[in-house]
């Protein structure tokens, strides 16, 4: 199983959010995968943000690459859902690429569920 962070998410866990928190935790004791999209360390980083801390969790998670593989995806993704340039096509794409089974964490589960359909699990943060 992999956990896949959104925007929110990342930015929760860096706030040290509790309920990011317990979910990392899990994770972590579950062995899982805790990933992420590059796409999504953009979306995140701000001059305000604390800088050490966005550091320090994303030491800690797998940062998947926007591929080439991934683009196509994620447009191929946007024109089944009838979306136009939606920042969570990347990282739908990306959750769907992981091997096995993937929970993915957004504070837009409506549009990430359109994007991704029943082959991954959204919970809304």
């Amino acid at each position: 199983m992999t956990l896949v962070l959104d925007c929110e998410g990342l930015a929760k866990a860096v706030q040290r959010d509790r309920e990011l928190t317990a979910w990392l935790a899990a994770a972590r004791a579950a062995d899982e995968r805790v990933v992420t999209s590059a796409a999504t360390l953009v979306e995140v980083l701000h001059p305000r943000i604390n800088r050490p801390a966005f550091d320090w969790v994303v030491s800690r998670l797998s940062i998947e690459p926007v591929t080439i593989e991934i683009a196509k995806l994620a447009a191929v993704l946007l024109e089944q859902a009838g979306f136009r340039g939606h920042k969570n096509a990347m990282l739908a794409a990306t959750a769907l690429s992981v091997s096995g089974s993937a929970t993915v964490l957004t504070s837009d589960p409506d549009d990430m569920a359109m994007l991704c359909g029943r082959r991954v699990t959204v919970v809304k943060i």
